[in-house]
């Protein structure tokens, strides 16, 4: 990420001053008689420090720096500064008390001094975010740190992220808040223990009233406690090192967390729903850290497993349940034979409440992850697994443990479908059996109120089973042919919500309109109701647009 990252400063005698910067160096691209030689500097390893990725060593040359007290000071003016290298990439992130190119310098000098003087938020500290094309756009946050010697017991500070790409950092903004305010808030505790600690020595709320002030020895008496470094105020000895790790590493994390795809068209309904869901997913985590305070790392890991458990399922996940697992549509058909399996999409593409009931979680969770394709996203409310039963409206596909009971009501609904799995006596050996033999280590007994013919169903139904029953066709093959298939059937949807619920057209004129989609004929029941169902998964920001676009023609003829 083509980024900066600074800590600034509001020194009582100088004013805005930035005290420690960290910047992102790119490799430039090999010449063809340079490729696979070593960079002279590269062989000096002097003073190396591994870390997670990263190689950690001081910096070979100094800046210059002018006269400045303590409190405007971060380093020594003897030390080389920070350099650490991304193994992967090879950037190199370069930390100093300023930035080495007087460009640079300029653009962060007028970030630091605009993020301390007139760019605050309401209260003067929290978030803000202000800039232009020519000078570059600034994520600031201020923050005050407790101080016994200063005037009012505290001091101002801002962390900035300087960059010249305003969508990318606008689009950042939750996940740059999550993390400076962790260092923020380490920041602020480590400093108010040392506060409490001083004035518990000598309270200098006393001594200030008891102390004769005047205009003319104003200065001169503040002279000696007005600069004091953010070292001082920690007590922390490997401050700037610990900084220099944290911008790094939100330097490396900030650039790889968005990327850029190429697409062919307009986004997909799927890909609209799942960037509303991070940016929940993203919006909830904040609050949740604002209300609770600082959270440890693996607090924060946690809460996103369970944020992101809803619809996500990997191989990282399914590495942490051993035995076997479904692989594919045609796998699962395989398994539970053509007519069971029919019957479970079936529910599958109705919205019913799909249930599988076992002692093998990770099964489990590989079944609902190739029924869940058969959907869009936005249709998926998905409980991997659970000691008790989740009623319908909170998820459509629940794995249960297997002494849970299903309540009398959702066991006689025909909007709702148990498989159990049950173990046979091969199962407790299957170290001994193929992975793929699923068939013979598991018993699989579905129930439901509702049964439906094997010569019914929606199109899409029998159009999947035409490409499922033709070996011909490989698995990636049969997934490409399922994607296109939910395109056509998601344009379907998108026509029918816009003229029965954005327009408030009738039964009749309805009817009609299913009629050029082709959803009439053989299986009309079950392609309206598939059509409703999938209305659901409609992305916000599609709805949003089809009302503003009407409530923008309806105003126009009085225009």
């Amino acid at each position: 990420m083509n980024a900066l990252v600074a800590l600034c400063h509001f020194c009582e005698l100088h004013g805005p001053r930035t005290l420690f910067c960290t910047e992102a160096l790119h490799p430039p691209p090999p010449a063809p008689s340079q490729v696979g030689a070593a960079a002279p500097g590269d062989r000096d390893r002097d003073g190396d420090r591994e870390g997670e990725g990263l190689t950690m060593r001081a910096n070979s040359s100094v800046s210059q720096r002018g006269e400045m007290c303590e409190g405007c000071r971060s380093l020594p003016a003897s030390h080389p500064g920070f350099v650490s290298i991304d193994d992967e990439t090879g950037i190199r992130f370069l930390s100093h008390q300023h930035p080495r190119q007087s460009q640079l310098f300029s653009v962060v000098r007028q970030a630091c001094v605009r993020s301390l003087s007139c760019e605050v938020c309401p209260g003067r500290e929290g978030p803000i975010f202000f800039g232009d094309e020519q000078h570059g756009f600034v994520f600031s946050h201020t923050f005050f740190i407790k101080d016994s010697l200063a005037r009012g017991f505290q001091r101002w500070y801002s962390i900035v992220m300087v960059a010249m790409d305003r969508i990318y950092l606008i689009n950042s903004w939750p996940f740059l808040l999550r993390h400076l305010r962790l260092t923020i808030q380490s920041l602020q505790s480590t400093a108010l223990k040392v506060f409490d600690n001083e004035q518990g020595v000598c309270p200098q709320r006393t001594v200030r009233m008891n102390s004769v002030f005047s205009p003319a020895v104003f200065p001169h008496q503040r002279s000696g406690s007005a600069a004091r470094s953010l070292t001082s105020l920690t007590q922390h000895p490997n401050l700037w090192a610990s900084l220099h790790s944290s911008f790094s590493w939100l330097l490396k994390a900030c650039g790889s967390r968005l990327t850029e795809k190429l697409l062919e068209g307009a986004p997909t309904e799927d890909t609209l729903v799942l960037k509303e869901r991070q940016t929940e997913q993203e919006e909830e985590m904040s609050c949740w850290e604002g209300a609770e305070g600082v959270a440890s790392r693996p607090q924060r890991h946690q809460l996103e497993n369970e944020l992101g458990s809803d619809f996500l399922w990997d191989e990282g996940q399914a590495a942490e349940f051993p035995g076997p697992k479904f692989r594919s549509l045609r796998h699962l058909r395989l398994v539970l034979g053509a007519a069971e399996f029919r019957q479970l999409v079936w529910h599958v593409l109705m919205g019913n409440q799909v249930i599988w009931r076992g002692a093998d979680p990770g099964l489990i969770q590989s079944a609902f992850t190739v029924l869940k394709a058969l959907l869009p996203v936005g249709c998926v409310r998905s409980i991997p697994y659970s000691a008790q039963y989740e009623e319908a409206y909170k998820c459509n596909f629940l794995g249960l443990s297997p002494d849970v009971p299903i309540p009398a009501h959702v066991s006689s609904s025909e909007f709702s479908v148990l498989v159990d799995v049950v173990h046979t006596e091969k199962s407790c050996q299957y170290s001994a059996v193929s992975e793929d033999d699923i068939a013979s280590m598991y018993h699989f007994i579905s129930s439901s109120a509702n049964v439906q013919p094997m010569d019914k169903g929606p199109m899409l139904l029998n159009k999947l089973e035409v490409a499922l029953s033709n070996e011909n066709l490989s698995v990636d093959v049969v997934s490409h042919c399922l994607l296109c298939l939910k395109e056509e059937w998601m344009n379907k949807v998108k026509v029918l919500f816009k003229f029965s619920k954005v327009d408030g057209r009738g039964r009749d004129d309805t009817q009609k309109v299913l009629a050029v989609l082709g959803a009439t004929g053989p299986g009309e029941d079950d392609n309206v109701r598939l059509l409703k169902f999938w209305m659901t998964g409609l992305s916000k920001t599609y709805k949003s647009h089809l009302m503003t676009a009407v409530r923008g023609v309806e105003r126009s003829p009085s225009q």
